[in-house]
């Protein structure tokens, strides 16, 4: 991971290009999504609309230590794949599914990151359940982005928000800053205590992501060495935003209407 790096004005200016850029993938994607689409097919989208925004996916040929490339330009990641879930013509969504996309893009060096998990058809009530609160944790979580608060301020809503619901959330995977490198400090993790941690200063932008699971927060690594899934199998919501630290509070840079919905 990079080291902090603080922006300047001019710079979120051109992170909100790819912010942009990133939410209309997202939302191109989830207008797609339904019984009987496969994750190919999404992933075919996805490529589609970032060379229509003149962008370059920061997925795709991704390689952390001890990694194979990242093949895709999404993440689709299908019930108890909590992330990384990888596009396949075999991957057919059905009736009841959720489906957690993940997706980023550069434009002119500056990332833009976001996620959001979509309901198949109809979903249970448990699933409906699942994703309210997983998505009303990360608002709530966004909120306290502000000068002053520390990085234990976000950590703390969003483990308060899938706990104090019966749900739990991910301890060893985390949100992260983001500016010309994907992945920069600091690291988000889901669970904290408030005034612990880094001091948030103006020009800061974070992904901020919530991964919360119905059962236990136990996950395990399939052998594609990629995909990440609950060990009991139950589901898994994640939702994320790329967001500024502004003076006067926090701006979201990968907002778009399909928020709204």
């Amino acid at each position: 991971m990079d080291k902090l790096r603080i922006k300047s004005k001019t710079e979120i200016e051109k992170m909100k290009r790819s912010g942009e850029a990133a939410a209309t993938v997202l939302k191109r994607i989830g207008e797609a999504i339904a019984p009987g689409v496969s994750t190919a097919e999404l992933e075919r989208i996805s490529r589609n609309t970032i060379a229509e925004r003149n962008a370059i996916s920061s997925f795709l040929g991704y390689q952390p230590p001890d990694h194979e490339p990242y093949p895709a330009t999404i993440c689709t990641s299908i019930n108890d794949v909590v992330i990384h879930g990888i596009p396949n013509e075999n991957h057919v969504l059905k009736d009841g599914d959720i489906i957690g996309i993940d997706t980023a893009v550069s434009i002119d060096g500056y990332h833009g990151d976001n996620a959001y998990t979509f309901p198949v058809g109809n979903i249970s009530p448990s699933a409906e359940r699942l994703l309210k609160v997983t998505r009303s944790s990360l608002y709530d979580a966004i909120d306290e982005a502000k000068p002053g608060n520390r990085i234990g301020d976000i950590s703390a809503k969003l483990q308060d928000g899938a706990e104090s619901n019966g749900f739990s959330v991910l301890q060893s995977f985390s949100g992260h800053g983001i500016g010309r490198s994907l992945h920069e400090a600091p690291e988000i993790p889901c669970l904290g205590v408030p005034g612990r941690g880094l001091r948030l200063r103006p020009g800061m932008v974070l992904a901020i992501e919530t991964m919360v699971n119905i059962g236990l927060p136990d996950v395990q690594s399939l052998p594609d060495g990629w995909t990440i899934t609950t060990v009991d199998g139950s589901l898994s919501a994640l939702f994320e935003h790329t967001v500024a630290v502004l003076s006067d509070g926090p701006e979201i840079l990968t907002r778009s209407s399909l928020w709204e919905t």
